[in-house]
Protein backbone atom coordinates (compact mmCIF):
# COMPACT_ATOMS: atom_id res chain seq x y z
CA UNK A 1 0.00 0.00 0.00
CA UNK A 2 1.74 3.50 -0.81
CA UNK A 3 2.50 5.76 1.93
CA UNK A 4 0.27 8.61 0.86
CA UNK A 5 -2.79 6.09 0.65
CA UNK A 6 -1.94 5.41 3.91
CA UNK A 7 -1.53 8.55 4.75
CA UNK A 8 -5.11 9.57 3.63
CA UNK A 9 -6.63 6.52 5.87
CA UNK A 10 -4.89 7.50 8.82
CA UNK A 11 -6.72 10.78 7.93
CA UNK A 12 -9.60 9.23 8.72
CA UNK A 13 -11.90 11.48 7.27
CA UNK A 14 -14.43 13.24 8.63
CA UNK A 15 -15.62 10.40 11.05
CA UNK A 16 -12.01 8.67 11.68
CA UNK A 17 -14.08 5.61 9.62
CA UNK A 18 -11.49 2.72 9.61
CA UNK A 19 -8.58 4.08 10.65
CA UNK A 20 -8.55 1.93 14.34
CA UNK A 21 -8.97 -1.54 11.46
CA UNK A 22 -5.99 0.09 9.11
CA UNK A 23 -3.56 0.27 12.45
CA UNK A 24 -4.58 -3.01 13.17
CA UNK A 25 -4.51 -4.67 10.08
CA UNK A 26 -1.54 -7.43 9.50
CA UNK A 27 -0.71 -8.41 5.81
CA UNK A 28 -0.39 -5.19 4.36
CA UNK A 29 3.11 -4.25 3.08
CA UNK A 30 2.49 0.01 4.06
CA UNK A 31 5.06 1.73 2.30
CA UNK A 32 6.80 4.11 4.65
CA UNK A 33 8.14 6.66 2.34
CA UNK A 34 6.50 8.64 -0.48
CA UNK A 35 6.49 7.71 -4.00
CA UNK A 36 8.12 9.80 -6.69
CA UNK A 37 4.49 10.16 -9.10
CA UNK A 38 4.27 10.59 -12.77
CA UNK A 39 3.61 14.14 -13.71
CA UNK A 40 0.39 12.30 -15.76
CA UNK A 41 -0.55 10.68 -13.40
CA UNK A 42 -0.78 13.36 -10.60
CA UNK A 43 -2.47 15.96 -13.22
CA UNK A 44 -4.97 13.05 -13.87
CA UNK A 45 -5.88 11.15 -11.07
CA UNK A 46 -5.99 12.22 -6.80
CA UNK A 47 -2.65 11.76 -5.12
CA UNK A 48 -4.20 7.99 -3.69
CA UNK A 49 -5.23 6.49 -6.98
CA UNK A 50 -2.00 8.27 -8.95
CA UNK A 51 0.36 6.85 -5.69
CA UNK A 52 -1.24 3.24 -6.24
CA UNK A 53 -0.80 2.70 -10.20
CA UNK A 54 2.30 3.86 -9.86
CA UNK A 55 3.60 1.74 -6.97
CA UNK A 56 1.97 -1.16 -9.01
CA UNK A 57 4.03 -0.11 -12.17
CA UNK A 58 7.30 0.40 -10.45
CA UNK A 59 6.68 -3.09 -8.35
CA UNK A 60 5.27 -5.03 -11.95
CA UNK A 61 2.23 -5.57 -9.43
CA UNK A 62 -0.89 -6.84 -11.82
CA UNK A 63 -3.84 -5.53 -10.07
CA UNK A 64 -4.79 -3.24 -7.96
CA UNK A 65 -7.57 -1.78 -5.83
CA UNK A 66 -9.34 1.52 -7.48
CA UNK A 67 -12.62 2.05 -7.08
CA UNK A 68 -13.22 5.84 -8.60
CA UNK A 69 -14.29 5.77 -12.42
CA UNK A 70 -10.73 7.94 -13.64
CA UNK A 71 -8.25 5.84 -11.72
CA UNK A 72 -9.57 2.72 -12.99
CA UNK A 73 -9.61 3.81 -16.70
CA UNK A 74 -6.31 4.96 -16.02
CA UNK A 75 -5.04 1.67 -14.47
CA UNK A 76 -6.52 -0.22 -17.22
CA UNK A 77 -4.42 2.06 -19.85
CA UNK A 78 -1.41 1.11 -18.03
CA UNK A 79 -2.29 -2.72 -18.54
CA UNK A 80 -3.26 -3.23 -14.77
CA UNK A 81 -6.23 -5.36 -13.34
CA UNK A 82 -8.41 -4.10 -11.32
CA UNK A 83 -10.30 -5.03 -8.22
CA UNK A 84 -12.65 -2.42 -5.78
CA UNK A 85 -13.55 -2.54 -2.06
CA UNK A 86 -16.02 -4.88 -2.64
CA UNK A 87 -13.68 -6.96 -4.27
CA UNK A 88 -11.40 -6.41 -1.31
CA UNK A 89 -14.11 -7.72 0.85
CA UNK A 90 -15.35 -11.08 -1.24
CA UNK A 91 -11.79 -11.84 -0.95
CA UNK A 92 -11.45 -11.83 2.94
CA UNK A 93 -14.49 -13.59 2.88
CA UNK A 94 -13.09 -16.33 1.11
CA UNK A 95 -10.22 -16.46 3.57
CA UNK A 96 -12.19 -16.29 6.89
CA UNK A 97 -16.10 -17.38 6.28
CA UNK A 98 -17.25 -16.06 9.77
CA UNK A 99 -16.89 -12.34 7.91
CA UNK A 100 -20.35 -10.47 7.56
CA UNK A 101 -19.67 -8.90 4.07
CA UNK A 102 -23.55 -7.81 4.98
CA UNK A 103 -22.26 -6.00 8.07
CA UNK A 104 -19.28 -4.34 6.21
CA UNK A 105 -21.48 -3.23 3.60
CA UNK A 106 -23.52 -1.88 6.33
CA UNK A 107 -20.66 0.12 8.05
CA UNK A 108 -20.12 2.01 4.82
CA UNK A 109 -23.07 3.24 3.52
CA UNK A 110 -23.37 3.90 7.55
CA UNK A 111 -20.39 6.23 6.89
CA UNK A 112 -21.27 8.10 3.72
CA UNK A 113 -19.55 5.90 1.35
CA UNK A 114 -22.12 5.25 -1.87
CA UNK A 115 -22.56 1.89 -3.28
CA UNK A 116 -25.23 1.19 -5.95
CA UNK A 117 -27.47 -1.35 -5.54
CA UNK A 118 -26.24 -3.52 -8.46
CA UNK A 119 -22.82 -3.79 -6.59
CA UNK A 120 -24.37 -4.38 -3.23
CA UNK A 121 -26.66 -7.37 -4.77
CA UNK A 122 -23.80 -8.19 -6.53
CA UNK A 123 -21.50 -8.67 -3.19
CA UNK A 124 -24.11 -10.03 -1.18
CA UNK A 125 -24.53 -13.15 -3.93
CA UNK A 126 -21.22 -13.63 -4.37
CA UNK A 127 -20.33 -14.07 -0.57
CA UNK A 128 -23.80 -16.06 -0.52
CA UNK A 129 -25.39 -13.80 1.80
CA UNK A 130 -28.64 -12.77 0.55
CA UNK A 131 -31.45 -13.35 1.63
CA UNK A 132 -34.00 -15.62 0.31
CA UNK A 133 -36.97 -14.72 -1.53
Amino acid sequence: MPFEVCQEIKQGGLQNFAVFEFERAIGLNKQTQSLQIAPFLLNSLDLGEAAVIQLALNYSIKIVCIDELAGRRLARLNGLALTGSIGILLKFKELNPSFSVRSAIQNMLDHKIRLSRTVIEFALKNSQEIEPD
